[in-house]
């Protein structure tokens, strides 16, 4: 797929239920964000760009009804229009986005601007914007100040490869010499509560190079994982979890 890394386009496709069921949802207080710094209200067209299943364009949709989402996997947006029918979704990409020039006042990425993040993806964004439009990216990042979440981001890391990911921070670098204002950060505070198996299990398989891996190879990693779940004192025998996370929220300025 054209424009989409190969472990975003495979383990997407493989696992777009699991992305649903273990992704965690989004804090609420990111709603007063959303409305009072990227100033998404009701008349205010927004763009949500790799909007996956809309597990975040859900929150969007409460703000600006004047909502289009972006999505390049195809099971992605099946799973997207069974929950969001009324919310069109598009097939596109960054690098070629399927709306007119100067035709939205806020660009949203959730979970995705490191896949894309390069100078073509933004001058794509930059065309789509209009005069003074914002560009919000936000992520859920593991609190790996919490021990056995370290342990998780050790158990994974061997197999990330050459995949993009938010943590290396290089999403940074596409913005050397673009026509954005730097990222401002906002965090916040979340946690993700709910069983072992939805909230650690099912959260790590949707990690794209995990679900891309060979299946043999991705089983050895869940054991890994459930062997932490079932021996962790913090975790073992418990029927609920509380798996934490920063939410970190950041905002550019179109330049002209």
């Amino acid at each position: 797929m054209k424009d989409v890394h190969t472990a975003a386009s495979t383990g997407y496709t493989r696992q777009s239920s699991n992305y649903e069921q273990g992704r965690p949802d989004y804090p609420s207080a990111l709603q007063g964000w959303l409305r009072d710094t990227l100033g998404i209200g009701a008349g205010t067209p927004v763009l949500d760009l790799g909007a996956g299943t809309g597990k975040f364009t859900r929150l969007l949709a409460a703000l600006a009804p004047r909502l289009t989402a972006v999505e390049p996997v195809a099971a992605m947006r099946e799973r997207f229009s069974e929950r969001l029918p009324e919310v069109p979704v598009l097939e596109g990409t960054a690098q070629h986005i399927p709306l007119a020039d100067a035709s939205q006042q806020v660009l949203v990425c959730a979970q995705a601007f490191h896949w894309f993040a390069d100078a073509d993806a933004l001058r794509e964004m930059h065309r789509v914007l209009a005069p003074g439009g914002r560009l919000g990216l936000i992520w859920n990042v593991r609190d790996e100040t919490v021990d056995w979440v370290a342990r998780i981001t050790e158990i994974i890391t061997p197999y990330e490869g050459n995949t993009p990911r938010f943590h290396t921070g290089r999403w940074r670098d596409a913005f050397a010499g673009s026509r954005f204002s730097a990222p401002q950060l906002t965090t916040l505070p979340h946690v993700h509560e709910g069983s072992p198996q939805t909230v650690i299990l099912e959260r790590l398989r949707s990690v794209s190079f995990i679900a891309a891996l060979p299946q043999a190879e991705q089983d050895r990693v869940m054991a890994r994982l459930q062997d932490l779940v079932d021996n962790h004192p913090a975790l073992k025998g418990r029927e609920r979890v509380a798996f934490p996370y920063q939410t970190q929220a950041y905002v550019c300025q179109r330049l002209a």
